[in-house]
């Protein structure tokens, strides 16, 4: 078995800084990625997703703004999608009663996990969060492991 398995595969992606301009199919109208970013923000602020408590959704909106006051245009320049930070997984047709949208961190986006902490640094990559203890987490945007650690598969109970 090799680890490969475990992680996904890198995405493409246009070259840094690259302004990716799509035509929003609402109105026709050309709009960049960072635009797209407050749009998917505003979406989220209307209402609260599914399978998600009220609390971690309204954190998640105040979260969702203070990024994007400080690292939208950054954001958009290294190529974060709205998917990135605003991600989630896509529920299950019928969801078992103890179904929790954001257990799957592999299709969490970064404002889920912030719950208030503050993002000190910005890659194409990666976030780092800062704890209030000083401690910092890095954030990934891509491979984030789906299945736990390497080895960790039902291969290894065969």
């Amino acid at each position: 078995m090799t680890a490969s398995r475990f992680v996904k595969a890198p995405q493409k992606r246009r070259a840094k800084g690259a302004t990716h301009r799509a035509i929003n199919a609402k109105n026709g109208i050309a709009c960049s990625d960072l635009e797209r970013l407050q749009h998917t923000l505003d979406v989220l602020n209307a209402r609260s997703p599914s399978h998600i408590e009220s609390d971690r959704w309204r954190q998640a909106v105040e979260d969702g703004r203070c990024f994007l006051a400080t690292w939208g245009e950054r954001a958009q320049a290294l190529g974060w999608t709205a998917r990135d930070p605003f991600g989630l997984h896509q529920p299950p047709t019928n969801p078992a009663p103890m179904y929790r949208r954001l257990s799957r961190y592999d299709e969490t986006g970064l404002v889920w996990l912030l719950e208030g902490r503050e993002v000190i640094a910005l890659t194409e990559e990666t976030a780092a969060i800062r704890w209030p203890g000083g401690s910092v987490t890095i954030y990934r945007r891509n491979n984030k492991p789906a299945f736990g650690p390497v080895g960790d598969s039902l291969e290894d109970f065969e």
